[in-house]
């Protein structure tokens, strides 16, 4: 399968199943393994109906598994995948790979706020509007601690296309912490 080069889907908890399942057909599977119950997705009816409707984050409430576990498992079957030209809103992934050692910059003590967005994004509440709020308010040599349950890889793209200056690191599962400061 190729991926549309003119359709850019960010894997996130408002993502549509129909929309998801357009881009990246073999999803449908990995779906199924993660919950059983997105069997029904291999009814037609079903898939042109409910699948237009229904957001990650409603799909991880029927199919009873964590949001983070979804979005992680799907981007994880995308990159696997399209191991060669994957999908923008992948490319942030490989930001917490051993290899890259942290920058100078990123500093505990410098910390002046920090928000863990983990329940809110169970809850659907998308934390872009209080991270943007947020790192407007900082000054030179301020560190902003973004701690999210996979890597938020659409808002990074927004604070790096308003001069902010980004690391991701993934300490655990589900544990995802992104620091951020003036550039």
């Amino acid at each position: 399968m190729t991926i549309k080069e003119d359709i850019k889907l960010d894997i996130t908890p408002k993502t549509l199943v129909g929309d998801l399942l357009n881009n990246f057909p073999h999803l449908e599977e990995k779906l199924i393994e993660i919950a059983p119950v997105f069997k029904k997705l291999k009814n037609p009816v079903l898939r042109r109906t409910i699948a237009k409707v229904t957001t990650l984050k409603q799909a991880a409430v029927v199919g009873g598994v964590s949001l983070s576990r979804m979005i992680n498992e799907l981007r994880a079957s995308v990159e696997t995948q399209h191991a060669v030209s994957p999908p923008y809103f992948y490319e942030k992934e490989d930001l917490f790979e051993s290899i890259k050692p942290k920058p100078v910059w990123v500093k505990e003590n410098q910390i002046v706020k920090e928000y863990d967005a983990r329940e809110d994004l169970e809850n659907g509440n998308h934390p872009a509007a209080k991270v943007t709020k947020d790192i407007l308010e900082l000054k030179e040599n301020e560190n902003y601690l973004l701690i999210t349950p996979f890597v938020p890889a659409p808002l990074i793209k927004i604070m790096e296309d308003k001069g902010f200056e980004t690391y991701t690191e993934k300490l655990v599962e589900e544990l995802v912490k992104t620091y951020v400061r003036i550039k």
